[in-house]
């Protein structure tokens, strides 16, 4: 995939705030600071188009970044943040739940886990709760730069033990913003999903 142009479009926290150009949507989600600012930023070639914060559970709004006037990346509020009220927590699924379940131009889903730790139960519930929603999933296990390669089968087994992946809509990808690991293949993993 060419990134000839990307910007910040929106934030919206309800429907009536998205997008009404029906362009295609991947959606990105994780947990707060799993680094889907940084995926963003490196995919799309840009230093700080998504804000990469200090203080995790910080997004609190779906934001929208257009790419190429072609279709939207979507980054959902993270989840599983402690400081973050039981409350708001519970808004945020809300959020994220209308906008996964409703959005018909949904064209799939990046999971992202941090490889540094086994995925965790939000992460599990998380790939649960996407299979129901019958699109594409890609888990991308990010942070790579900071693991051993020596540890890299021992991440890869760890992932397959907590999550099911013999499902034909997932697909694995290992990622580093750092040393732009798989970059390429994400980009085409989106393209081909948006191009459906």
């Amino acid at each position: 995939m060419i990134i000839k142009s990307s910007s910040y479009a929106v934030s919206a926290v309800k429907e009536s705030q998205y997008p009404k150009d029906n362009l295609p949507e991947i959606a990105l989600a994780g947990r707060s600071n799993v680094g889907k600012s940084s995926l963003i930023n490196t995919l799309l070639k840009r230093k700080n188009l998504a804000r990469t914060s200090s203080q995790p559970g910080k997004t609190q709004t779906l934001n929208f970044y257009m790419v190429n006037d072609d279709f939207y990346l979507v980054d959902v509020p993270g989840y599983g943040y402690a400081k973050v009220s039981q409350k708001k927590r519970q808004e945020f699924g809300e959020m994220i739940q209308d906008y996964l379940e409703t959005r018909p131009n949904l064209k799939g889903l990046i999971i992202l886990i941090d490889s540094r730790h086994e995925p965790t139960k939000d992460d599990i519930a998380m790939y649960n709760y996407a299979q129901y929603l019958n699109i594409p999933i890609l888990v991308v296990c990010t942070k790579m730069d900071k693991i051993k390669k020596s540890q890299v089968n021992k991440v890869m087994s760890g992932l397959k033990s907590k999550l099911d992946l013999n499902y034909d809509h997932v697909t694995v990808l290992t990622f580093s913003s750092v040393t732009k690991l798989h970059v390429a293949e994400l980009g085409d993993w989106i393209e081909d999903k948006i191009s459906d």
